[in-house]
């Protein structure tokens, strides 16, 4: 009776010690604390993907100088934009460089000759322009300073017009293209004084004229045309990896479409089907997760728009629309409160 009752006072003063140990840990770690767990749960939340926009708000803001479609847009600052290139009215490859600012937007340079088609990125203050085309596409990567003022700043491995681009943490990201005889399924990384634009991934198949934009530490892709056909798939690239999966499925194929980030996802603006007059109205917002929702509209169906994230707005410039007029349109797409 005596051991049994000694080790019952020892398994109680061990089960206390233990108690006492888990109390302090707890209190080291500040676990049990209101302001504990309303930091687990922040962080939980700032982890997790957001949801696609419910709906945007769309905003004319101004004119271009000329009408154009199938250029390229890069952000200049916080505020300011360049638009660089595209087609007119008669289909004439431009070569104008066009600062948007506000409501403002004026011709500030030209580029060596016109193109249209390419794909336009800033990385750390300086803008670049890759690839495009007008009678042939070409490979050249130029740089273009906010004033108007050019360099030659490398090559492509191929000539590639319809391309898009993207930059994320540091690198530019140039996806699929056309090179004058065939789509590519590439996806390119490029730095400014590296080793030159090299093999980042490979798409599921070859894409031109996809939207793109990058979307935490992924890009997204949507649309395109592979083939002769407009894709309604929508990829994510994780460049740390260099795969590519199918993250979810547009309501319809889509082609010509613009993308930028928006609200923590990405937004593809407007854009058609295979026919040149199957033009759309629809913007559509893609999550991070997948999640696909029409958002909103513009003011009338567009393809070939020129856009670029400018803080929490995108700007969208120019574009064609069904009846195959070329616009002039500076629009500002914000997401709805």
């Amino acid at each position: 009776m005596r051991r049994r009752a000694i080790r019952r006072r020892r398994a109680t003063a061990a089960a206390v010690a233990l108690a006492l140990v888990v109390v302090l840990v707890a209190a080291l770690s500040g676990g049990g604390s209101s302001a504990h767990k309303r930091a687990a749960g922040a962080a939980s939340r700032a982890a997790a993907p957001a949801a696609a926009l419910a709906s945007v708000t769309v905003t004319p803001v101004g004119q271009l100088p000329t009408a154009l479609q199938d250029g390229a847009a890069a952000a200049v600052g916080a505020e300011e934009a360049l638009l660089l290139g595209g087609l007119d009215q008669a289909e004439e490859s431009l070569s104008d460089i066009t600062r948007i600012s506000g409501a403002r937007a004026e011709h500030t340079g030209s580029l060596p000759n016109g193109l249209h088609d390419a794909a336009a990125a800033t990385l750390e203050a300086h803008t670049y322009l890759f690839g495009g085309g007008a009678t042939t596409s070409f490979p050249g990567i130029t740089s273009v300073s906010a004033g108007g003022e050019i360099a030659s700043a490398g090559q492509l491995p191929t000539p590639a017009s319809d391309v898009s681009a993207a930059t994320l943490r540091g690198t530019i990201y140039i996806v699929g293209g056309y090179t004058g005889a065939q789509p590519l399924a590439t996806i390119l990384a490029w730095r400014p004084g590296g080793t030159g634009a090299h093999l980042a991934g490979t798409l599921p198949k070859p894409l031109r004229y996809a939207a793109v934009a990058a979307v935490g530490d992924r890009i997204l892709i949507a649309g395109g045309t592979s083939g002769t056909a407009a894709s309604a798939n929508v990829y994510s690239f994780d460049p740390a990896t260099g795969a590519v999966r199918a993250l979810a499925t547009l309501p319809h194929p889509l082609t010509h479409a613009a993308g930028a980030p928006l609200g923590g996802g990405m937004v593809a603006i407007g854009g058609r089907e295979e026919s040149s007059e199957s033009q759309t109205d629809q913007i559509l917002s893609i999550s991070a997760k997948g999640e696909v929702r029409v958002a909103g509209t513009l003011p009338r169906p567009l393809s070939d728009t020129a856009a670029v994230a400018l803080g929490a707005r995108v700007l969208v410039a120019g574009g064609r629309d069904a009846e195959g007029h070329v616009r002039s349109e500076i629009l500002s797409i914000t997401a709805h409160p």
